[in-house]
């Protein structure tokens, strides 16, 4: 054999019963390679866990070093995707990010084990890839049986048979035992599972989350026979879409309980984008909560996800404006508009018949446009347009005839091509197409006329279909290019891909964080056409995605911290913000109010009622009371042109906290909580907070009178045009270097530095270090955008004047010090309590098999 032949047989035997054990073994016939082969193992275990996805799994005894060329599973399915013509980068992060999982799983020669994970992916971005990578690779380890659990839809568990089908089963045929087709759910054989299990082979069950389809599992399994088997047996539960039916259930829930109970020796991963019912799980109950590890996916290289589409706000270290706007695909439907296109309070779904208003009109028409413009391009894949305004089968019916009616007349327009007819469509390509450059993707713009040419095929070919339970006609992928308008709901809503999908028009009601995620089919992959999708639906939904970006990066960073910590889902509980409005899922299980801290922290206020008189006036004399009571109380300062005022009492800012009316879009800006956060650290052992600085900050615009002698150039800030009623959306108030205006450093010295240099600079000044900062800026009422043309200049972040009715103020608030349960309150995110949890090793084994295996 050849050095590398021999490591593998080496990397295999390792894998099992750890490095040592394998350099002795080696040592008895190639004492010479045994320590090299050591080394390059220990070296491999090192890079698997540094190489993938942050973590929260501290603690767990490195075992995989990732596959070897001796494994059989996972280097078919790796030359599947190089036939496939997948770019090498994209391989090597599947492989990554499967390897990760596979470590952090236990090492398969231990007795008996009981592993609970959770990978958190991105709705529409290739969850089922990485587990079908992790199938592969336990199986090479030895797994004799995978379970995965595949939603609660017929569509869903199709759909990924096919997927294991064609990247498992079918690339090594004879070395699977697959007990479900694409046809065939789980159904109970005649032989027992002890002589499948014996076989040598993985069997391989992709079964519906189903009362009926779990019961005929645990049927099979709960014999003497099987359970005798099993004991020898690792077993592999995949749960995908876990937060669905799994969890909080009366009859699934049970069911996967049970199942994972008839298994010593068992690993279940749960796979979700949306897993806030997973993390409020109990977790010192025998349930499903995610005690061995917490995985974040990667964000793949080209995926469409919120932050892309919606943009999101920025949370506490990111710099001035870094936070992402998203692209300008998202169209406002009036809440007028919405009341036409589905049932509104007691009308009947039955006697309902939608209006195809102008939004409606115009989402197909782009649907049609941009399917046009991708033939163009030579790219005749499938395309599809989805319309969702409820769940109610007859709403989804009565939309059949006008949409055929719309293509009819289509259909007519072209046909005829009459200049008046073609104009409106010159019109609606040319209004739309520069609103999302292509040139962000290197490609060269498209014109009306290369569009209008593939047009008519494409209108022609259209179809339109009914996709829910009740309905005969589903979406089919399997016969060709697609070209298809989607009316559906729930099956539309979770799981199911809808290739090739352009348009949206999206106006269901929705309470909840999860619901919301998962209905947004619309995020994913849109390779070669990233320019043309469009969403239409209503600001308030809109802004509820908005706030559900914001909601998903911080749950991520949250992960991220408590990998970087060392820290287990045992050890801190992941915390996830809440919303005014919307719920954060039906299932909240243990979820409670957690504790946080303001300590660090800068914040600002970002949106603003500019239309609104009373609630500008009210804000402007809060902020000419706050300078009065510094002059005062304080001493006056000055650095550079701003107005800084020291050693102001904090009743003086908790009363202007008081009085100041925030917008109901900014919870982190609650008054009363931050109040009661300043009364806390008044109250504690060693005080702090209870002296402020209360600076005003200037800008170019014309002179604001704040009392007092205090007058300042009032600061410019356009507002984004984000067609949210009522509402300015100004983005950043605040610059980082204001983090520091109090202190004596200049201006361009803090711009150099970094948010954390500048924490760090305030938290050592001997005085600053214990006290707050109050930041007021008067902004101007026009404010006019610096940067004119939005189509030409900016396409994706337009801007125009804010045009309030009176000077607007802004505010901005620095914390000092690092966060620590004596400094925090209760506050606006949610998590699980981990104060009964055992701390001791949770899912490692029973005992370890110390029996030693001859190379």
């Amino acid at each position: 054999m050849s050095d590398p032949e021999l490591y593998a047989v080496f990397a295999e035997f390792a894998r099992t019963h750890g490095a040592a054990a394998a350099a002795d073994r080696f040592k008895r016939s190639l004492p010479e390679l045994a320590e090299t082969f050591r080394k390059q193992f220990e070296d491999d275990l090192v890079r698997v866990q540094a190489g993938g996805p942050p973590v929260i799994a501290a603690g767990r005894n490195a075992w995989y070093s990732g596959p070897t060329d001796a494994d059989l599973h996972w280097p078919a399915l790796r030359r599947e995707f190089e036939r496939q013509n997948w770019p090498k980068d994209r391989i090597c992060d599947v492989d990554r990010a499967s390897s990760t999982v596979v470590a952090h799983t236990p090492r398969p020669d231990l007795t008996a084990w009981d592993a609970k994970g959770l990978v958190v992916g991105y709705v529409q971005s290739g969850k089922t890839t990485n587990f079908t990578g992790v199938i592969a690779k336990l199986a090479d380890v030895k797994y004799k049986m995978i379970i995965v659990l595949s939603g609660i839809h017929n569509g869903l568990r199709r759909q990924t048979q096919v997927r294991l089908d064609e990247l498992l089963k079918n690339l090594t045929a004879d070395q699977w035992v697959t007990m479900t087709d694409e046809s065939t759910d789980f159904m109970v054989p005649t032989h027992h599972a002890s002589a499948l299990l014996s076989s040598g082979k993985p069997v391989l069950i992709v079964a519906k989350k189903n009362a009926a389809v779990l019961k005929r599992v645990v049927k099979w399994l709960d014999t003497p026979n099987s359970r005798d088997a099993l004991k020898s047996a690792p077993v592999l539960v995949i749960d995908d879409e876990a937060d669905q039916a799994s969890v909080a259930t009366a009859q699934i829930n049970p069911l996967i309980r049970r199942i994972l109970k008839l298994m010593p020796k068992c690993t279940y991963i749960g796979y979700t984008a949306t897993p806030f019912a997973n993390v409020f799980i109990a977790p010192n109950q025998d349930d499903l909560y995610p005690k061995s590890f917490i995985l974040n996916l990667p964000r793949p290289e080209g995926y469409f996800g919120p932050e892309m589409i919606f943009g999101r706000d920025e949370v506490e270290g990111e710099g001035d404006g870094t936070a992402p706007d998203g692209y300008d695909m998202v169209r406002i439907v009036s809440e007028d508009e919405a009341r036409m296109l589905r049932p509104m309070g007691k009308t009947s779904a039955a006697d309902f018949e939608p209006e195809m208003t102008d939004s409606v009109v115009d989402a197909v028409r782009w649907f049609w446009l941009a399917t046009a413009a991708r033939r163009a391009r030579g790219d005749f894949g499938h395309s599809t347009m989805l319309i969702h305004t409820s769940v109610k089968i007859d709403v989804h019916e009565s939309f059949k005839d006008p949409l055929l009616g719309i293509q009819a007349q289509a259909k007519r327009q072209l046909a005829r091509g009459d200049d008046g007819d073609i104009a409106e469509w010159r019109k609606l390509w040319e209004q739309e197409y520069v609103r999302v450059p292509s040139s962000d993707w290197g490609r060269e713009p498209l014109t009306f006329d290369d569009v209008l040419r593939r047009l008519p095929a494409v209108v022609d070919e259209t179809a339109v279909v009914l996709d829910n339970y009740r309905s005969q006609d589903r979406l089919d992928y399997s016969q060709g290019p697609v070209v298809a308008i989607a009316v559906g709901g729930n099956t539309l809503s979770r799981g199911l891909t809808l290739e090739g999908l352009v348009v949206s028009l999206f106006v269901r009601g929705a309470t909840a964080y999860d619901t919301l995620l998962q209905m947004g089919r619309w995020f994913g992959y849109r390779t070669g056409y990233e320019e043309l999708p469009r969403i239409w639906m209503t600001s308030s939904l809109a802004a509820a995605f908005r706030h559900l970006a914001t909601v998903e990066h911080e749950m991520r960073d949250d992960i991220d911290r408590y990998q970087r910590q060392d820290l287990t889902p045992t050890q801190v509980a992941v915390r996830i913000r809440t919303h005014p409005s919307l719920r954060i899922t039906a299932k909240m299980g243990a979820a409670q109010t957690a504790e946080v801290s303001y300590a660090g922290s800068r914040l600002q206020t970002r949106y603003f009622f500019t239309r609104d008189v009373d609630w500008l006036e009210a804000n402007l004399e809060a902020a000419r009371a706050v300078i009065q009571e510094s002059v005062r109380h304080g001493t006056s300062d000055s650095k550079g042109q701003a107005v800084v005022l020291r050693d102001v009492p904090a009743p003086v800012v908790q009363r202007f906290l008081t009085n100041y009316r925030v917008h109901p879009d900014s919870p982190d800006m609650d008054p009363s909580l931050l109040n009661k956060y300043i009364d806390r650290q008044l109250g504690s052992d060693s005080p702090t907070l209870s002296r402020w600085s209360v600076c005003v900050v200037p800008g170019t615009g014309p002179t604001v009178d704040l009392g007092n002698g205090v007058e300042v150039a009032s600061v410019i800030r356009s507002q984004l045009d984000d067609e949210v009623p009522s509402r300015a959306d100004i983005k950043t108030l605040m610059s980082k270097q204001d983090r520091v205006v109090d202190l004596s450093i200049a201006v361009g010295d803090a711009q150099k530095r970094t948010e954390a240099q500048l924490k760090d600079l305030r938290d050592a000044d001997p005085e600053l270090r214990d006290r707050g900062l109050l930041v007021i800026y008067p902004i101007d009422a026009v404010s006019e955008p610096t940067q004119k043309s939005k189509s030409q200049l900016d396409p994706r972040n337009p801007r125009r004047p804010l045009d309030a009715v009176n000077t607007v103020i802004g505010v901005g608030l620095v914390f000092p010090g690092q966060p620590a349960e004596k400094n925090s309150v209760i506050a606006t995110h949610l998590a699980v309590d981990l104060t009964d949890v055992e701390q001791d090793d949770v899912d490692e084994a029973i005992e370890t098999d110390t029996e030693s295996v001859e190379v």
